[in-house]
């Protein structure tokens, strides 16, 4: 759905608003569901809110993307994740596990959005207006990469979403021993992405949800 006419700057350009939304509306979803599970750390802290400024990480929302765009041509990032106090939840088990899927649930829903965005543009503009050009790459960029932050962050390896709700699933015995490797999640997931083995395993699946909702709109 991309359109190559458009330069790499102006793919940039259209790019930023629907990458801000996906990565910060995940995070106010983690923040949102555990406020009505009982924590109200994100709501007393200000991050319960749609501004950017409130949950932009100076490396993860603005450095990596741009490395990244330039380097492999899209963009993918994340925002300072939400203070949660997981003592506060009335039933830490099962609220962490929704607590958890409330963010990549949250991508699915953006990722929903922006095919109704494309659906209603191809509506109303025609197929040669810049309009038309503007809003279905723009859409496109938020379909793909709300689709790519849900994949990954279901990824069952502690810190990830699916990391916590395998975690809350699993006997007490098997959560304890699953929680330990959380310290050195992070450099796991980096090891993976820069060997390419990330991509590889999470490439298909993003693919295939990708087309299913391009059919599901029938584009």
């Amino acid at each position: 759905m991309l359109n190559s006419s458009l330069t790499n700057s102006q793919l940039f350009l259209v790019s930023i608003i629907p990458v801000l939304f996906a990565i910060v509306l995940h995070e106010v979803a983690h923040g949102w569901a555990a406020f009505k599970l009982g924590d109200k750390t994100a709501l007393m802290l200000g991050r319960l809110s749609l501004n950017p400024i409130k949950h932009i990480d100076p490396i993860g929302t603005i450095l990596v993307p741009i490395i990244l765009y330039y380097s492999v041509g899209f963009i993918f990032g994340w925002a300072k994740p939400v203070p949660i106090d997981w003592r506060n939840l009335r039933k830490p088990k099962r609220d962490t596990a929704l607590v958890a899927i409330a963010g990549p649930m949250a991508n699915l829903f953006m990722a929903l959005f922006w095919g109704l965005i494309i659906l209603i543009a191809t509506k109303i503009f025609s197929q040669t207006s810049s309009h038309l050009i503007y809003f279905a790459n723009m859409a496109a960029i938020g379909i793909f990469i709300n689709i790519l932050l849900m994949v990954f962050n279901l990824i069952p390896i502690p810190p990830t979403d699916g990391g916590r709700v395998l975690a809350s699933l699993l006997p007490n015995h098997l959560a304890n021993s699953m929680n330990k490797v959380e310290p050195y999640g992070l450099l796991i997931l980096v090891v993976l992405m820069i060997t390419g083995v990330l991509w590889t395993v999470i490439a298909p699946i993003v693919k295939f949800i990708n087309q299913l909702l391009f059919s599901l709109i029938g584009i």
